[in-house]
């Protein structure tokens, strides 16, 4: 704990070049995590980001277990399991469930594939909680080229897709392609939900794509500055976890998701403070119209 504010310490561990290349990597997922974010939680899809995580494990742990680049594994696992939640959780009374079968068997096969891996047991810990020193070059190179396709994706089809999020029934009545809509934003998340594996593990990506979306959802109603206030809270939350960690050694995941815990809360207490004074000053007016009778 008496490295945790060693701030001397940290300034140095900035200076390294893996360092950087995390923060960038961070900084490039906080963009990512905040713009889709707040799709994800008008869309109520929070439970199927865990799927595709789970599933992201899983190809991780096979990639581990062949040798091959993990952040290949994590991506292909993702992007199959959000295409297998898009297709067999088409109507929205049945995606909880389907999102649930997925992840149960995701986690099983990935705990198995693991179970296989005879190498150091850092490489298996990282894929769940996340390990910065394993993003090199190669795999920035990779993150940003996804993230970029996920954005110009995301661009081209953001009118429809958050008409069809707002009122799906009226969207598909004026010939708007709702399930077509819904599974290519399925892949996107499942990319994104990859896309953070390394950084705050399998386990703990909702931190980056939910969290900060639902703190922003607490103090505005309106999309673009939701997904704006979304953005900044993912990075200070992406970036501001890799600098806590530094000094300490410990893993990046504890400290993003606490991060993300507190801007959280801090946004629900803003909006409870608004409902209270909207409250006090319309009591009074309710109070006097009795009285001018």
């Amino acid at each position: 704990m008496d490295k945790m504010f060693d701030f001397a310490l940290t300034g140095e561990l900035l200076g390294l070049d893996f360092v950087q290349t995390a923060l960038l990597a961070a900084a490039v997922l906080g963009l990512v995590a905040g713009v889709l974010g707040p799709l994800v939680v008008m869309r109520r899809m929070s439970f199927a980001v865990h799927g595709t995580a789970e599933l992201a494990f899983t190809g991780a742990a096979g990639a581990l277990l062949l040798g091959v680049g993990v952040e290949l594994g994590g991506l292909a696992g993702a992007v199959i399991a959000a295409l297998l939640i898009g297709i067999l959780g088409g109507r929205e009374s049945e995606r909880d469930s389907v999102i649930g079968v997925i992840l149960a068997f995701g986690l099983g096969m990935g705990v198995l594939l693991l179970s296989f891996y005879e190498g150091r047991s850092a490489n298996k810990f990282g894929i769940l909680v996340g390990q910065i020193i394993t993003i090199d070059s190669t795999n920035l190179n990779l993150l940003v080229g996804a993230s970029v396709v996920v954005l110009v994706v995301l661009a081209v089809i953001y009118r429809p897709l958050l008409f069809a999020t707002v009122d799906p029934s009226v969207a598909a009545a004026r010939g708007v392609p709702v399930r077509l809509l819904s599974l290519i934003f399925a892949v996107l998340v499942g990319i994104s939900s990859a896309l953070g594996v390394q950084i705050v593990g399998a386990l703990l990506v909702v931190s980056l794509m939910v969290t900060p979306a639902a703190a922003a959802a607490r103090v505005t109603a309106s999309p673009w500055k939701a997904t704006v206030l979304s953005i900044v809270f993912a990075e200070i939350a992406a970036l501001g976890g890799i600098i806590l960690s530094l000094a300490p050694g410990k893993p990046v995941s504890a400290f993003v998701t606490t991060i993300s815990f507190v801007i959280y809360l801090v946004c629900r207490l803003i909006a409870w403070l608004r409902g209270r004074s909207s409250r006090v000053r319309v009591e009074p007016t309710a109070t006097a119209r009795p009285a001018l009778r």
